[in-house]
């Protein structure tokens, strides 16, 4: 029996780029979802690494090297936010949306794009597709996928919009032009709920520490963008009501909000007194910088103070939080809060006697444990190696190398300036850092939940000794 296309021959000439674009991707599918990720990512960093190598994408006078054309792609799609060069003066207009355009396709995730690139042109996601991306993003039901690809996209420009037409209104109160007001207010729109931490402000937000209108959307942004867009949406569909919720929105809400006060409170404790950073400023401003500092730390990128004047315990602090990262499916990286959670949970079992993990009348299955524990050795394996590679490379002191190789791993984009300083060679480890953190956590994850396999046999229990 001959098989039957899925769209008639009219539509395949029609749209015959984007069909062997998705027979590509099934074919790369049907192997691994870390192969998928990899070529992906790697696909589309090299296409705007190209884009931002073209003398078009560079200021007047500006001759942009290869090594800072390939991290700044790298960091735009990853969402981090670290530069080698300043956005504002190395780039041109048109380089600068290029940035922005990589933030808003890296933001969404490449393997979201890729599987939206099917519905687009008419067909429903197949069954290995469909794992591969329901893992990715946290969905609990397989026939959720293709219905809400569609509403993510729908939300995050919605979310955006909005975002931009306040900052824009913001920019415009502190007498920028029209026109001007409205670039920046998009760029940093897509910037905030991507958590792309990028601006096009050579002194970044400094000068607007008293502009309300701006820092407020730009916070609320990151913070919606480090959620993850499975916890959005049932905020959106359930609202406050705390019983309805499921436990991934349950433990990503809890314990986002315990990290956001904790290092707040450490902030303000660490720093208060500190004549570089907030000595000397009203209690009003110290307080929402606090703030500001603890929404920003764990993926945004934003800050409003220099990291080399920080105190260094505050630094120690910032590396755990950038390490922690932000939810599930999101923009955010690092290990992720609910990877975190399930970890610390594990651990307060275990203490009581408890041979169950439970949370929130919730037994949380064993594999999920192990997934958790396999996430966190990953990302300090990355950490410790990548810091060997840098400190060997640079020779600079360990703790600004070791806050630089975290913020690059987590995606957070927070710098202590390192970035620029570094050879070349440093620049490529750090971007390769960059590309493991944004698709490392998701990859092993998925790849450890697809490869779930149930033995028929068990071996004879021995018991190690631990501790």
């Amino acid at each position: 029996m001959q098989h039957r296309s899925w769209v008639s021959r009219e539509e395949r000439g029609r749209f015959w780029l984007l069909t062997s674009l998705r027979d590509l991707v099934d074919r790369i599918a049907a192997g691994s979802p870390a192969r998928l990720a990899v070529i992906s990512f790697a696909a589309v960093v090299t296409l705007f690494s190209f884009l931002l190598w073209l003398p078009v994408s560079s200021a007047p006078g500006v001759d942009t090297e290869l090594e800072d054309a390939v991290f700044t792609a790298t960091s735009a799609v990853t969402v981090t936010g670290l530069t080698t060069v300043p956005t504002a003066t190395n780039w041109s207009f048109f380089g600068q949306f290029v940035i922005l355009i990589a933030m808003q396709i890296g933001g969404l995730g490449t393997l979201t794009m890729t599987s939206i690139l099917a519905l687009a042109i008419g067909r429903k996601l197949g069954l290995k597709s469909r794992l591969i991306t329901q893992e990715a993003l946290n969905i609990g039901r397989l026939g959720e996928v293709g219905s809400l690809l569609q509403v993510i996209v729908v939300m995050s420009v919605v979310i955006e919009a909005v975002l931009a037409a306040v900052l824009t209104i913001g920019f415009l109160l502190v007498g920028e032009p029209f026109l001007t007001a409205l670039w920046h207010g998009a760029f940093y729109a897509v910037s905030a709920f991507n958590n792309g931490g990028f601006t096009p402000h050579s002194d970044g937000l400094v000068p607007y520490t008293d502009a309300a209108l701006i820092l407020l959307p730009i916070a609320l942004g990151v913070f919606l963008g480090s959620l993850g867009f499975p916890v959005v949406l049932v905020l959106r569909q359930t609202g406050l009501r705390f019983s309805r919720w499921n436990l991934n929105t349950k433990l990503v809400v809890v314990t986002t909000t315990i990290l956001l006060f904790v290092g707040w409170a450490l902030f303000l404790a660490f720093e208060w007194s500190n004549p570089d950073t907030l000595q000397g400023r009203p209690v009003t401003q110290k307080v929402f910088e606090g703030f500001f500092h603890s929404v920003m730390v764990r993926s945004g990128g934003f800050n409003l103070v220099d990291m080399n004047s920080l105190e260094p315990v505050t630094l120690l602090m910032t590396d755990a939080l950038m390490f922690a990262g932000g939810g599930p499916a999101s923009v955010a990286g690092g290990i992720k809060v609910t990877t975190l959670a399930v970890v610390f949970l594990a651990i307060l079992a275990e203490a009581r006697g408890d041979r169950s993990v439970i949370a929130f009348y919730r037994t949380i299955p064993e594999d999920a444990l192990r997934i958790a524990i396999s996430v966190i050795m990953m990302g300090a394996t990355v950490v410790l190696v990548g810091c060997g590679i840098i400190v060997e490379i640079s020779e600079e002191p360990l703790d600004r190398v070791l806050f630089e190789v975290i913020s690059a791993y987590a995606t957070c984009g927070l710098s202590v300036g390192l970035s620029g300083e570094l050879p070349p060679e440093g620049k490529y480890v750090l971007s390769v850092i960059m590309l493991v953190g944004r698709i490392g956590t998701t990859t092993v994850a998925a790849a450890l939940a697809l490869r779930s396999r149930r033995r028929l046999y068990k071996y004879p229990e021995e018991r190690p000794i631990i501790g």
